[in-house]
């Protein structure tokens, strides 16, 4: 925005109509010089009042503003004058500041006594040092014109930036809320979880006298609180908003200043360095600690490249029941390997910080653009690839731009043929110009293959062909959560706000952490069993468990699909075209909109016990590496080592499976763990860490003693008489 150095450059704004206004109905410049500005208006004098009025009827923050001091001049007692000079000159402070009398509160420095102002606050104890103010000046040279001038506007905020009054202030959620019984973090984001995703106010309320009842027993002040507080709660949650500022790197600013717990790494954007945020809660940092130790994680990358300001990507974990978690977001055009080795060994640091022991088995990622130098380096594990991303992209651009059905297949199956073709030698160079020659005549898909895909689809390949595959089930989790991350986010209705930077960090802090905080909630306690039976089935490889093996039939004549009878509807079934592959193609609805459905699935895994048809590229991609280690030469140590490694990784993973899985439950399995032993840590001395190094027991000795602190404690008088 063009800054303003002369009064005169500015013109007078009249809102329409005698009712109040306020600064959102007034246009700001910026006015000043280029190292101090200030965002200024000119109304006339007259409306003064009226703008003050309208500041003060803001329903996030109500409130009434003071003179906090003031200056006046006569007219025609300046001889020379700048087109700025005021006649008189007001400062308006909010009425909850800028004292503050709450909780370790101090006054202001310049004053003895609180001043006995009008428009005050209604007590002094509710001053909590609000910093909202604006000054007005009546300008010398044009008395009738007020010249307005705000640093924050629509920041009630304290001086750690934290909303300090009004029905966003979190720490006066309910009448007396810190006198109040015990609130641990599970009952409060419980209820925030259940309002988030939409259920009624009785069941929240409900949930909320649970858990306090469960840390404080039964209370009869409980009933009467959990209503006001759960009502108090839904009307914050209402009405939040992502706008902290009207500018958004200003309220991005803002947010990671009040949410430093939040974020695990933030890089302002300049000339020189690009704009990182990443953001992990302690909720999901737990879950990484928990689930990512010895484990698969994966990264789900360049979500919203097309429509959002800066694409997120997610750092995700798998749970119990193989279900993608995500643990940390990460917002940046950014993939430079200097730039992602930055923040991946942040958040590396935020975990090993909390158990040092913590290591990842292996690491999935999805793009074969990616740097995986970084992966390897900071989490010290092998890289592997998922093929969810490319699967998906080719079937929705084939269903949507190929309108016959068998020509939708037939694509799909050579496409599958090119992939399948990098482990049995055959040119991709040539396939690739013979796929386009066959299929010349549908020009839409043919048009977006090759500007697409084309160029860059040798990197594709050769990443397949490098990196271990992924499995199907570690595909459909990942794009499960992608599907799920797509509802939270684009279904917002504000016109422009996915190219604001603090509306994707709102969604994603709010309602998307939320519903997966529910849903691990729901699982591991037992609660809402709606909830744990549809987060169970979230995924098509948990849907495809749910299919009887009886509800599929072979083409055992040619091998070209599959029968698979509907479980809602048994007079219905479905064809899978080019069963036993990763391209297979199924004519439901599910599976019509690019996505992995159950049917393809479940035919999958039958597949792998039936002759005649092809293994999983997951199996290929783990022998072609076996057989490239079996051939180096026996005098290659490094990679008979590095062969042996693996080997022993896999063989202790599918142990503990196969004891699993035949146990009749996990403290059998736990009790049979060999016992680690922890040292104890020694004693330190007035705050000071004992040595690591200790005499022998024959020199202790001999060493010198310290000799002991004489008490220089001071004689009373009485004593000495």
């Amino acid at each position: 925005m063009e800054i303003k150095k002369c009064i005169l450059e500015i013109a007078v704004q009249n809102p329409a109509g005698e009712e109040d206004f306020s600064s959102a109905d007034l246009e700001w410049t910026k006015y000043g010089s280029d190292e101090h500005h200030d965002d200024v208006a000119l109304i006339p004098y007259e409306r003064v009042d009226s703008f003050i009025m309208g500041e003060c009827l803001y329903p996030e923050c109500p409130t009434r503003f003071h003179i906090e001091r003031g200056r006046r001049r006569k007219k025609r007692s300046l001889k020379t004058y700048k087109s700025d000079e005021y006649l008189e000159h007001r400062v308006y402070w909010c009425s909850f500041g800028p004292e503050n009398y709450g909780e370790g509160s101090t006054i202001l420095y310049s004053r003895r006594y609180r001043l006995n102002t009008r428009n005050r606050a209604a007590r002094p104890q509710s001053m909590r040092g609000c910093t909202c103010h604006f000054a007005v000046k009546r300008l010398y040279a044009r008395p009738s014109v007020a010249l307005l001038i705000y640093n924050n506007r629509r920041q009630h905020v304290n001086e750690s930036g934290s909303i300090c009054h009004g029905p966003l202030d979190r720490d006066a959620i309910g009448p007396g809320a810190k006198k109040f019984l015990y609130h641990c973090d599970e009952v409060n984001q419980t209820a925030m979880s259940m309002i988030y995703v939409g259920m009624p106010e009785e069941n929240v309320k409900q949930r909320y006298i649970e858990g306090i009842q469960r840390y404080c027993g039964p209370n009869p002040k409980v009933n009467s609180h959990a209503s006001q507080f759960v009502q108090k709660l839904g009307m914050i949650i209402q009405r939040s908003t992502h706008e902290l500022d009207l500018d958004d790197q200003a309220s991005i600013r803002l947010w990671v200043a009040r949410n430093n717990k939040m974020k695990f790494f933030y890089q302002d954007a300049s000339e020189n360095n690009a704009f990182i945020l990443g953001i992990q809660t302690e909720w999901q940092l737990q879950q990484m600690i928990r689930f990512g130790h010895q484990s698969l994680m994966a990264a789900h990358s360049t979500f919203g490249i097309k429509k959002l300001k800066y694409p997120v990507s997610t750092i995700l974990v798998f749970d119990s029941h193989q279900h993608a978690l995500p643990v940390a977001w990460v917002i940046t055009r950014s993939f430079a390997k200097q730039d992602v080795s930055k923040w991946m060994r942040a958040l590396v640091d935020k975990a090993r910080n909390i158990d040092h022991s913590w290591k990842v088995s292996g690491f999935l990622v999805d793009d074969a653009a990616a740097e995986y130098d970084p992966i390897r380096e900071i989490f010290c594990c092998p890289v592997m690839f998922c093929l969810w991303r490319v699967r998906r992209s080719w079937l929705r651009n084939i269903v949507k731009k190929c309108s016959n059905v068998e020509v939708q297949r037939e694509i799909f199956k050579r496409l599958g043929k090119i992939v399948y073709g990098i482990w049995s030698g055959v040119d991709s160079d040539n396939a690739i110009e013979e796929f386009i020659q066959d299929f010349a005549d549908q020009t839409a898909f043919i048009d977006y293959f090759r500007t697409s895909w084309v160029p860059k689809i040798e990197m594709w390949l050769t990443t397949m062909k490098t990196l271990p595959l992924a499995s199907q089930e570690a595909s459909g989790a990942i794009e499960a959560y992608h599907l799920k991350l797509k509802q939270r986010l684009y279904d917002d209705s504000h016109l422009g706000a996915p190219q604001r930077v603090d509306w994707l960090v709102h969604k994603l802090t709010t309602e998307l952490i939320s519903c997966y905080w529910l849903d691990r909630h729901a699982d591991e306690l037992g609660y809402f069993h709606d909830v744990k039976q549809e987060y169970i089935a979230s995924t098509s490889w948990h849907r495809a468990l749910q299919i009887p093996d009886t509800a599929v039939s072979w083409d055992d004549k040619d091998h070209l699909f599959a029968k698979v009878v509907s479980q809602k509807d048994s007079n219905q079934t479905h064809l899978v075209w080019n069963p036993g592959s990763e391209f297979s193609l199924c004519d439901c609805a599910w599976s019509m909109n690019g996505n992995l459905c159950k049917h393809v699935i479940k035919a999958n895994m039958l597949c792998h016990n039936r002759q005649g048809y092809d293994v999983s590229m997951s199996f290929l991609s783990f022998k072609e590496i076996l057989t490239h280690l079996w051939k180096n030469p026996v005098d290659d140590s490094f990679s008979l080592d590095l062969s042996m490694a693996w080997t022993q990784q896999v063989l202790d993973q599918i142990k503990r499976l196969v004891e699993l899985n035949n146990s009749e439950g996990i403290s059998n399995v736990i009790n049979n763990l060999p016992v680690k032993w922890i040292a104890k840590k020694g004693r330190t001395l007035n705050g000071m860490p004992s040595s690591k190094f200790t005499l022998p027991p024959n020199l202790k000795s001999t060493s010198k003693k310290v000799a002991p602190r004489k008490n220089r404690k001071r004689k009373r008088l009485s004593r000495l008489k």
